[in-house]
This record gives structure tokens, sequence and C-alpha cells, in this order.
């Protein structure tokens, strides 16, 4: 693979994530990722996954610079895919943690979020979902997958503000279950995923499905629906300038 690298230990498959310096997703990277839970979700060798970033990033979110020059059919494609991924993380049948090494904003945070477990590496680092400052739709099924772990209340306020937080304001809010220093978070993940392979497999994997049954409803809901409004306001003049701006000001950084 181009962007994935997979080590397994002790029955525990380590995804890592590798796209540049930060893991903003592309079509390439979701591919992938998506192949890789698949292979991994029927192989009975493999009994749980931990999903890593690189050194001061889990993931950016999108490649927005790669994103903004994608044709219809394209970005079209890319979100067909993006809420597949999704779909495929949330119900992963075994424990799967992310070990976030660093910023994991917006798609990252997403990618986050399907899992069981988060553990946040110290740091003047940020995660949290801020689509909205940036001129996209968040769609109910992120809604719901995002108040699952913080409680509708939190979720609806976050969202509307794009506010992005702290490790330590995470952990408060129940964003990520620990935050350990960068060193520590393979063997954090490894623990804590660890802590629950020792249950019997099966009712592990019944129960988890079980909690997630209205979640995986909801994010399943409404897909075609939700991707021709999330196109309509992509391809928006005023989506478009605001874009322009972010990707200027990202590649003048990259300079």
């Amino acid at each position: 693979m181009k962007h994935i690298q997979i080590k397994t230990e002790d029955r525990i498959a380590n995804i890592f994530l590798d796209r540049g310096k930060s893991n903003a997703m592309d079509t390439v990277l979701l591919e992938e990722l998506n192949a890789c839970i698949h292979d991994l979700k029927s192989d009975v060798a493999i009994e749980g996954v931990i999903i890593h970033g690189k050194e001061g990033f889990f993931s950016a979110g999108l490649d927005l610079i790669t994103l903004y020059e994608y044709n219809e059919t394209e970005i079209r494609d890319f979100w067909s895919l993006f809420f597949k991924t999704t779909r495929d993380l949330a119900s992963f049948p075994k424990p799967i943690v992310s070990a976030i090494s660093g910023h994991s904003p917006a798609g990252g945070c997403v990618i986050a979020i399907c899992c069981d477990y988060r553990i946040m590496a110290e740091g003047n680092f940020i995660i949290g979902l801020n689509e909205i400052p940036v001129g996209l739709i968040v769609p109910e099924s992120i809604f719901h997958l995002y108040s699952f772990w913080l409680g509708k209340g939190n979720a609806y306020r976050f969202l509307l503000e794009g506010k992005l937080l702290s490790p330590q304001e995470a952990l408060t809010v129940g964003l990520v279950d620990e935050v350990v220093p960068a060193n520590a978070i393979h063997t954090a993940a490894l623990r804590r995923i660890k802590s629950v392979t020792q249950f019997d497999k099966e009712t592990w994997k019944t129960c988890k499905l079980n909690f997630r049954k209205e979640l995986l409803e909801n994010l399943g809901a409404k897909e075609e629906e939700t991707i021709e409004k999330i196109l309509e306001q992509w391809w928006k003049p005023s989506t478009r300038s605001i874009l322009k701006t972010i990707i200027h000001n990202l590649t003048n950084k990259i300079k």
C-alpha cells in the first residue's frame, strides 16, 4: 500500500497512516484504509486493531489542496468513500483504538471517534470538528457520531462554533479516554486494547454492536441525500472562496 503500513504484534494489528507530514486524507488513503479494515475484520488471527498517526499529527483531516482540484465525479466518489469508511470503522466488530499522536481536527477526529477508545498524546495539539468555519456542512450522521461520546448538548455547541479542544479539554468532556506522554502512547493503546481482548470474543462483539445499533443506523441513513447537500455547498462560490483562502494559507506554511 502507498499510504498505509501494517505491523502485527501479539495478535494486534497496528495500522500506521503514512501520507505526507500530516496524514491529510485523499481518495487513495481512504481506499487503502477501507481495504485494510475489511481484511482485518475477517482475519481470525487478529484480535484487535490500533490506528496510529505520526509524530505531531494523527490526521489533519481532508486534504483540501488535493480535493479542491477534484472534478464532480472525483469529489462525489470521495464523499461516498468517506461515509463508507466511517461506517466500516464504526461497525468494526473487534476492539479498535486510535493512538492520537498529535493534531486530529475534522476528518482526523472522525476516524478517532469511530474507534472504541482514544489515547491522545500530551502537548499543544487540537482535536475536534471544525467543518462549519471552513464552509462545509456537517452531516446529521456525524452529529450522531460526535454526540455518542460528548452528549447532544456539547456536540451541538461545539459543532456550531467549530470548537477545537486541547488534549486535556478533550479528556474532560469524554472525547478521549487517556492523555499520555507522546513516547508512551503505543504502550497505553496496547494496554487498553489488551484489557478487553481477554474477554470472550463473541460476547464482546455482540455487545459492542448492540450498544451501537442506533448509532450505526444513523450513520447509514439518508446518505445519498446528505452527499447531494454537501456537494451543493462544495461548489458554491462562497465555499470555493473560503477553501481557496485556506489553501493559500496552507501552501504558504508548506513553503
